[in-house]
């Protein structure tokens, strides 16, 4: 296991986190550049001082500003992946490998890089440099590297960012099977919602050095509940409404937008999950674009109870797809959808379309905590 809780001054930063990541479990902390994410790893590494806090990695306190332990870096067993993988290219893919080992006689460690070759598979690669290898070939290697010394916890920090799309979701499967056999504590940065979803346990989100909620990923990146953590996990519309009727019976209530239509424009309405808030009430609902169907016309037979008719203010290229963003009600509105979908559809600027969604795709955002 590792735990513990920090407060690091940078400048004028001030990293304020604590955390928990027990054996066999990945611990995504997420969140922008900037967020603190990698000071927190750094911190646990013992590669930067905390002004206060207290560090445990497996059994050992290694880190206890009250009590004055301090434990160097070299001594915490602590395996450290950067997204540069810092590889000796002087050195084979057996001899990176084998790097650090200690404490084994020769024969068990080079039993030990046999077994992680296999793991990883790069059989055949042991004698290549690490400049003839691909970039999928060199994480691996690096991985391997880390995990050769037997850790007591891990700790990645973005090992996918140098990586292209199509590879980077072909080796977190590969990765994801590694680290569950290798049963040991991993503390991951990431702020690739896809490689958190993928990766993850429980995802902590961090912003400007203070955690703002920790969860299951389905739930943090899914449908998070706080404002400020939806925007940062990149739902792409939240909207501000108030409560107009409450159907307790269908387990649904209909909201209007809480600001006023511009002219000529009716009020959007949406039909969403019942929440004990009251008539009147404010409320922000958030709705992620790839929940989103664009039709031509509205349907006339269909389960979905949203049905917003709009016209298309722009088209983005957002891989694996696009992006629309349309004009409903006066108010802006995004939809995912695929590049065969906006060809066969011919979508363009200035089209009218209807954006239909379930009930069951929005939910209740809490509003924003001004107070710090």
């Amino acid at each position: 296991m590792t735990r513990g809780w920090v407060r690091c001054s940078l400048a004028d930063f001030v990293l304020e986190t604590e955390w928990e990541a027990s054996p066999g479990q990945v611990l995504v902390l997420y969140g922008p550049s900037g967020a603190g994410k990698t000071t927190a790893l750094r911190a646990i590494a013992g590669l930067l001082r905390p002004d206060q806090g207290r560090i445990e990695v497996g059994e050992r306190v290694v880190y206890d500003g009250a009590r004055r332990v301090w434990t160097p870096p070299h001594k915490r067993n602590v395996g450290y992946l950067t997204q540069q993988y810092n590889l000796f290219p002087h050195l084979t893919v057996s001899g990176n490998i084998r790097y650090g080992m200690g404490g084994e006689t020769r024969q068990e460690r080079q039993t030990r890089v046999e077994e992680l070759v296999s793991v990883f598979r790069l059989e055949g690669l042991e004698e290549r440099r690490t400049w003839e290898l691909s970039g999928g070939q060199q994480q691996r290697v690096a991985l391997a590297r880390a995990l050769a010394v037997q850790p007591a916890a891990l700790l990645l920090d973005e090992p996918f960012s140098s990586l292209d799309a199509e590879l980077r979701r072909t080796l977190r499967g590969q990765i994801r099977a590694i680290l569950e056999q290798a049963n040991i504590p991993v503390v991951l940065v990431t702020h690739d919602r896809e490689e958190a979803l993928a990766l993850g346990d429980e995802v902590q989100v961090l912003d400007r050095g203070r955690t703002l909620d920790r969860g299951e990923p389905l739930r943090m990146l899914g449908q998070p509940g706080q404002g400020r953590v939806a925007r940062l996990v990149g739902v792409e519309n939240v909207l501000p409404m108030r409560v107009e009727q409450r159907y307790p019976q269908d387990g649904s209530m209909v909201c209007v937008s809480a600001d006023d239509p511009p002219p000529g424009h009716p009020a959007l309405r949406l039909e969403v999950p019942l929440t004990d808030l009251e008539i009147g009430q404010p409320l922000l609902v958030g709705i992620r674009a790839s929940d989103v169907i664009l039709a031509g016309d509205r349907l006339a037979s269909s389960s979905a109870r949203n049905q917003l008719q709009g016209t298309v203010t722009g088209v983005e290229l957002r891989p694996p797809g696009y992006q629309v963003a349309l004009e409903c009600h006066g108010v802006p509105f995004r939809c995912h959808i695929t590049g065969r979908s906006l060809s066969e559809m011919g979508i363009r600027p200035g089209m009218n379309l209807w954006a239909v969604f379930k009930a069951s795709s929005c939910f209740m955002v809490a509003e924003e905590n001004t107070a710090d």
